[in-house]
This record gives C-alpha cells, sequence and structure tokens, in this order.
C-alpha cells in the first residue's frame, strides 16, 4: 500500500472519529510463535500510533524480536466502524512518564481531584516507560455502508454477477 493511500484512509472523517478513541487491539506474535492480542490505550499524533507501557511488559521482548503489529480501533453499535492498521512497531525507552500516556489517559472521565491522585499514583509507580510508537504501512477503513471486508465485497461482486447474467 503507498503511502498516499495510507493517508487517504486514516483522513476519511470517520477515521479520524476511530484515531480519537481511547483503546486499540494491538496484535503481535510472542516470542513462543503464538499469537497475541491485548487492548492498550494509545493516541494518534496525526502520524503514528503512540501507546505506552511499563518498562517489564510481558510483550516487549517479543515486539523486539517481531516488531509487526496490527491494530483494531472498532465501535460497539451496529454496523460496526472498524479501522484496520499494520504497521512496525518502534520502542524507546523514556525516563519518567511520556507525555502521551498522560494525554491518552486524559479522555478518562474522572474529577479533578481524580485525576490529580490518579497522575501521583502514575509518578509514584514508574520509573520510566516504553514508548511503542507505530508507524502504519497498511490501513483499511470497514464502515458497513461504503466499505466492506474484502471477503462480503467479493461476496456481493459475485452476487451481481449472477443476477446481471
Amino acid at each position: 500500500m503507498q503511502p498516499n493511500q495510507i493517508t487517504e484512509v486514516l483522513n476519511r472523517p470517520i477515521s479520524q472519529e476511530l484515531l480519537a478513541r481511547d483503546v486499540t487491539r494491538l496484535a503481535y506474535v510472542a516470542k513462543d510463535a503464538t499469537p497475541r492480542n491485548v487492548p492498550i490505550a494509545f493516541i494518534w499524533n496525526g502520524s503514528h500510533i503512540v501507546m505506552c507501557t511499563a518498562t517489564n511488559a510481558p510483550k516487549l521482548p517479543s515486539l523486539r524480536a517481531n516488531p509487526m503489529v496490527a491494530l483494531t480501533i472498532d465501535t460497539e453499535v451496529h454496523p460496526p466502524k472498524i479501522l484496520l492498521i499494520r504497521g512496525r512497531a518502534e520502542l524507546e525507552v523514556v525516563d519518567g512518564i511520556p507525555e502521551e500516556y498522560l494525554q491518552i489517559n486524559g479522555s478518562y472521565q474522572m474529577s479533578a481531584e481524580q485525576r490529580v491522585e490518579w497522575e501521583a499514583e502514575v509518578r509514584s509507580l514508574y520509573d520510566g516507560m516504553v514508548r511503542i510508537v507505530v508507524t502504519p504501512t497498511w490501513a483499511k477503513l470497514i464502515d458497513f455502508e461504503t466499505t466492506l471486508p474484502t471477503a462480503v465485497e467479493e461476496l456481493a461482486r459475485q452476487r451481481a454477477e449472477r443476477q446481471g447474467a
């Protein structure tokens, strides 16, 4: 997929709505070669998906060994809206709390007092974190109105051909 095609998909209004959500599912291959899929908070900075995790997170050795990942961001309504992204994860160990982590969790509903308590707890827990930065190399939006999963598109095309024959 060409970079301009990825940009076109990610700049669609529905994609932008999905990229403003709080949680994605990060799929990767574990060190034992089995698949993993974990929910993780994220932020879209306009060109990358940024996630933050503990320096001792079990996913990190796997991502160092095989940085290729897939992300799913979707809704819980019918018809679902689904943004699929593939890319390469780059890991950066950071002293203290990355600003993105504080921004990511800024969208959760909490009072100002709760926010102060939460941030103090976070700062006391983590000496540092790892930023997982994914550059999209492929993207697909499925909204079941203007776009469909590839297999469903193929079935619809075959049906139209049968009906037209």
